[in-house]
């Protein structure tokens, strides 16, 4: 009775093992670039980013955002749309106008000409 028990438990923790294993085969981590200054920056840009599919971690001295997402619900140009919305130019979209301009003013940074589409 005993290494039946034992059998089923060893059963249990190989699949679980292999369960979640299979879980973070979706999961997909990029670096990216994130305009912004300061930490009311990191605020507004990881609430804009973050939900159930993504999480952002941005940086204000490298002005760069670890994004981690689930590749199967979710993809990386969704993250930087829903960034560029809160106001903060990234490497695929720039911010309308409009909502940069209601950033407060420390967060205002030096937007690239190059970038205005």
């Amino acid at each position: 009775m005993k290494s039946i028990y034992q059998l089923l438990m060893a059963m249990i923790m190989l699949l679980s093992f292999t369960f979640s294993i299979a879980q973070n085969k979706k999961e997909v981590t990029e670096t990216v670039k994130i305009n912004g200054n300061c930490s009311m920056c990191k605020k507004t840009i990881e609430t804009a980013a973050n939900s159930k599919t993504a999480k952002v971690n941005w940086d204000a001295d490298t002005k760069t955002a670890t994004v981690t997402y689930n590749s199967k619900k979710t993809n990386i140009d969704e993250v930087l749309k829903r960034v560029a919305t809160a106001g903060y130019d990234n490497e695929k979209f720039t911010a309308p106008d409009s909502i940069y301009h209601k950033l407060h003013g420390c967060c205002q940074y030096d937007r690239d000409p190059k970038l205005k589409k």
